[in-house]
């Protein structure tokens, strides 16, 4: 592991956000990677949805060492045990899954690498914290809203959320999430516009990550 798991939970915490991205072009991949550490993402999550993500994976993480020494490497939409210590032989540094699954949980602790599991419900998030999982993933987002979040961590303060779906690029979006007590956020297709991507707009995209980064970091010195 190149990053112990205090070192990934507080890269989360500090950054606020983690771009969740799957392209089955590791060309495209490697760009994507370095507009986002240009743009000042540390912590990565390349999600496994695609035939052979794994070996994608495998190369984005050997070119992150290189030239983005700094970059936490995650793996997304994991569901399974067998899946989660693939990944991690190849270099996960996190795990970031849709649902909650104790087997992944298991493999995770073993090998000290947080894992995100996706939690719909307050006794999931419970259920969850008691396996080990420092941070769960709200999931999803755009279904349970920002009201959840706050609901949630009136009897539970000390629990870490990291929300995905239904989060955008935008102020006011942003703030509700953290008002609501975030610890940071999951953005996929709206740090990723389709033109830009098309276009191969790297830098495009470096300004719109640098953008969302700022605005984050303002809410969060106003909490």
């Amino acid at each position: 592991m190149r990053f112990t798991k205090l070192e990934v939970l507080s890269v989360m915490k500090a950054t606020g956000m983690v771009p969740v991205f799957y392209h089955k072009d590791i060309e495209v991949a490697k760009q994507v990677l370095k507009a986002c550490y240009a743009g000042g993402v540390r912590a990565f999550e390349f999600t496994n949805r695609g035939e052979f993500a794994h070996e994608v994976f495998g190369e984005l993480t050997k070119f992150a060492a290189k030239e983005c020494p700094e970059m936490i490497m995650g793996i997304g939409s994991i569901v399974d045990a067998p899946t989660a210590a693939l990944f991690i032989q190849l270099g996960a540094n996190f795990i970031v899954g849709p649902l909650f699954n104790p087997d992944v949980a298991k493999v995770a602790n073993r090998r000290l690498v947080p894992y995100a599991p996706g939690c719909g419900s307050v006794t999931e998030v419970g259920f969850a914290q008691e396996m080990g999982c420092d941070i769960c993933k709200v999931f999803p987002g755009d279904v349970l809203g920002a009201a959840f979040v706050k609901g949630l961590k009136a009897p539970m303060p000390w629990s870490n959320l990291m929300v995905t779906g239904g989060v955008k690029p935008e102020e006011a979006n942003l703030k509700a999430w953290f008002d609501a007590g975030v610890t940071c956020v999951g953005m996929g297709s709206n740090l990723f516009p389709a033109e830009m991507m098309k276009a191969g707009d790297w830098n495009g995209i470096t300004k719109l990550i640098y953008k969302t980064l700022k605005i984050i970091r303002e809410i969060k010195e106003m909490n």
